[in-house]
């Protein structure tokens, strides 16, 4: 007879599945009781249900940010609803699931392996929250800002309790000093937030996307019957433009539209030149 952490393990994938209890414990076997590889397991096997769940897409949920001693971490949790996204059960494990990726400095391998406050490793806890809920939840992407360099600083927009909300921004500033120019660092996270930025300058946005973009507005450009010679001349415009919009430093200030962040940050100057080092932003399913 099966033992009782052999049956709680069949209950866990079956419900997490929907296969049948035999189909289960072959995959519990050939896994040596790993969830995760039983699931693919039963996938490789053809058993339709076996992605029941798992195949579903989870582009509602949380971002979380947690700062200490100037070091932020982030962390984008997803869930399947809106409405999982605001369960008790998920904001707890997503809460916990915060602390854990500050202590490993967004380390997602490391994470999955943690203990959590009951004992169990996080990849554990998650597939009997899955199994609870009943909805896909997945651990997205996580990132951590350490206090080597410059200063960290944050926003997070409509959050919903302390540091956790739909859109958080982190941003590494060279040049600030505490105490006499460091609360600009709050507005430039908040003006990533708002105007999400693909990069800080021209040259960190990737050849590729500039490339594409130029592609797409030269067939527009053509598709309206302009000769190739204007379609040409038009299209380093809007490109420059393109790039203009996307890169943070030369995007409008978004609290004084006759201004650029560049120029904020020079008016910020105090004894050093401010830099932007570094940014992320997260809005919740983007890109899913």
């Amino acid at each position: 007879m099966p033992n009782k952490d052999l049956l709680d393990n069949i209950k866990k994938l079956r419900e997490l599945t929907g296969v049948g209890f035999k189909d289960c414990k072959l995959a519990l076997d050939e896994s040596e009781g790993d969830i995760e590889k039983s699931v693919e397991f039963l996938r490789k096997k053809g058993i339709a249900k076996a992605s029941k769940k798992m195949s579903r897409t989870a582009s509602e949920g949380l971002s979380l940010v947690k700062e200490n001693n100037n070091e932020i971490s982030i962390i984008e949790i997803n869930s399947e609803t809106d409405f999982v996204a605001k369960n008790k059960d998920f904001i707890s494990f997503c809460k916990e699931l915060s602390e854990i990726n500050f202590l490993n400095k967004g380390n997602l391998d490391k994470i999955n392996v943690t203990q959590m406050g009951n004992g169990n490793f996080v990849k554990d806890n998650l597939v009997n929250l899955i199994a609870k809920i009943g909805e896909k939840i997945t651990i997205r992407r996580t990132n951590f800002f350490n206090n080597k360099q410059g200063l960290n600083f944050f926003y997070v927009h409509s959050a919903i309790e302390k540091n956790i909300g739909k859109i958080i921004s982190v941003v590494k500033l060279e040049g600030l000093i505490k105490g006499k120019n460091d609360e600009i660092g709050n507005k430039i996270a908040m003006h990533i937030t708002a105007s999400n930025p693909l990069a800080i300058d021209k040259e960190g946005i990737k050849k590729e996307i500039i490339d594409k973009e130029l592609e797409i507005i030269k067939a527009e450009i053509t598709n309206s019957g302009k000769p190739k010679e204007m379609a040409d001349k038009i299209s380093k415009g809007k490109i420059a433009k393109f790039i203009n919009d996307n890169t943070l430093l030369n995007q409008v200030w978004i609290m004084d539209p006759k201004k650029k962040v560049s120029d904020i940050l020079k008016e910020n100057k105090v004894d050093k030149e401010i830099k932007v080092l570094d940014f992320i932003r997260y809005k919740v399913g983007e890109g899913v």
